[in-house]
This record gives structure tokens, sequence and C-alpha cells, in this order.
């Protein structure tokens, strides 16, 4: 199974290095000119992941119509981008394993929803799960969550992409895997304030968790299981990106908690902290269909620019519950 890889981030050039084991060759789209360069003259992604020399069976191309020669295509361009990419480029029936975590603006849609719509004929994968690229793309032990609903496809797929450090375990919840990935980022946001502004160890650990009470009942609600989101996909992606400032959205919501403006950590940035797309879109969706989320309230405020302060004393004076 010869894998193509459309978007040559930081991600989708560690899955390309993930897919090249065993010297099988792969080919990796790139928007950019110089980063199609840098990968085919001196296999190194330069611009997005510099420290990596990456395997000499990965080929880049600028040109979408090449990935016709591949038997699956691994989606790695941003949720907010991905409707854009996926119409420019003839599909078929091959395999679309979705990797890319959000959902998107205007139009609420999972990217599987979206990637449906646009090939209807194509089977749908969706890989998610507690990854930095650089320790991916390193060799780093990292376990992640395949789903899909062909049980055939699932096993073919986590066959060809598994590699000695990186274990897929199968799934046929699509959504679920999907409402994970995506609502960690926008729960990441809110644990790099709490970081940001010196609000301590327990209250980043009370964000986890009642962020994942938030994660849960949004996910049964759009249609996923409460065990996926207990998996890899859910809760192991959430606990790794609430955790270190090599997420982008921690690193986000740290610059927020130091107070500093959104806006301007956003322009700031080459590379995409999908929770900030994320958070209008979750708090909309979950509104849709009555499910309190407070925590993702909270950041929504925050990227729109309240206070700090003012916010974290509004969810401390909330009235009083059940856990659950």
């Amino acid at each position: 199974m010869r894998i193509g890889v459309i978007g040559a981030g930081a991600w989708g050039t560690a899955l390309a290095q993930v897919a090249a084991h065993g010297d099988a060759p792969v080919l990796l789209w790139a928007r950019e000119p110089e980063v199609v360069a840098s990968i085919n003259a001196d296999h190194v992604n330069a611009a997005f992941l510099p420290r990596v020399r990456l395997s000499a069976a990965i080929r880049a191309t600028g040109d979408l119509a090449a990935l016709g020669e591949c038997d699956a295509l691994l989606v790695v361009t941003p949720a907010q981008h991905v409707s854009a990419t996926l119409t420019a480029i003839d599909v078929g029936d091959r395999p679309l394993v979705l990797c890319a975590k959000g959902i998107e603006a205007g139009s609420r849609r999972l990217v599987s929803e979206i990637a449906a719509e646009a090939h209807p004929a194509a089977p749908i994968a969706v890989l998610s799960g507690p990854t930095f690229a650089h320790e991916v793309a390193a060799g780093k032990p990292t376990a992640v969550t395949l789903a899909c609903e062909d049980a055939a496809l699932r096993m073919a797929l986590a066959d060809r992409l598994a590699g000695p450090a990186l274990r897929p375990y199968h799934s046929d919840d699509v959504t679920g895997a999907e409402i994970g990935g995506a609502v960690k980022n926008v729960l990441a946001i809110a644990c790099g304030v709490v970081e940001g502004a010196g609000l301590g160890q327990n209250a980043r650990a009370a964000v986890i968790a009642r962020g994942f009470a938030e994660m849960t009942r949004f996910g049964v609600a759009r249609g996923g299981r409460a065990e996926t989101l207990a998996g890899l996909s859910g809760l192991g992606d959430l606990v790794l990106t609430c955790s270190s400032t090599a997420s982008r959205n921690f690193s986000l919501g740290m610059g927020i908690g130091e107070g500093r403006r959104a806006a301007d950590l956003l322009a700031d940035r080459r590379t995409v902290a999908e929770g900030a797309f994320t958070a209008p879109v979750l708090r909309a969706a979950a509104g849709e269909l009555g499910v309190e989320m407070p925590v993702t309230e909270a950041v929504c405020a925050l990227l729109d620019g309240a206070d700090v302060g003012a916010i974290i004393g509004r969810l401390l004076a909330r009235p009083l519950r059940a856990e659950g």
C-alpha cells in the first residue's frame, strides 16, 4: 500500500517518516515550494521539522495530482483548510485517513463529514491520539487510535502504519475519535491560561478533569462512545496537550494567561493553534445539543479579550453541583 500524505507541516512530515519505515515509498505534498525543495534535496523539512533527517524513501511534490499514484491518502492539512484541499484532488474510492483535529467554522462539520461530502466513494478513517510530531519523527514510542467503520480496511491501515515505535489501536468509532482530537485543543488553551496566570497545579488538574467531562458529554451527544473518549484519542491526547509548551494550543493559552492579547499571539504564528478556531464552533454546536461546556465558554471569552481574573472568578462562582 503506497501512502500519500497531504500536508507537509510538522505532523504531516512526521507521519511521512513513520510511513516510510522499511524504505517504503511515500509521497508528501507540500504547499510551499521551498519545503518541497528542502525535502527532496536535503531530506529535511527545514521550515517545519528542522532537526529530523528524513528517510530517502520520502519524495515531496507540490502537485496534488501526483498523489494519484498512491493507494491511500493521509490528510494532514489544518481542519479549516481540509475542504478546499479535498475539493482540489480526485480521490475516487481510495481510503482517506484524516489526521487533522478540529471542527470546520461556519458549517460545524467534523473533518470526516467534510471528506465524505467531497468524496462519497472514499472510505474514511481517522488517526488521532497523543502525538507530538517531533517525538514521532524521532522514533520515540507512541500509541494512537485508528478508527474506521470497515474492519478489514482499519486492520490493513493499522498494519501499514504500525512501526517499531508507533502502535495503532483500532476502533470503529470514527466520531468519538474525532471529537476527542477537536475538543482537547480547546481545553489545552484553558490549561495554558492556568499556567501563564500562575494558578497552580491543582487548578490545572481540575481543568483537565472537568474538561474531560465536557468532552465526554459533547462526544456522546454527537454520536461517539464514552469509552473511545476515555482512550488515546480523547483522554490520552488531552493529558499530553494540557501539560507541555510543545503544544501550540497550550502555548497560546499560556500567553493569554500572562496578559498578552489572543489576537496578537495568533497573528505571530506560522503554525496553527487549531483550538482558537474550534472553540467558538464547539460552543455553538454544544448549545444546539443542549450540552453544558463552561470551560469551553471560558476559553471563548478569553479569546475575545476578557479579563483572565474575571473569567476564573466566574467559573469558581458557578452554582455547586454533583460531579458528573
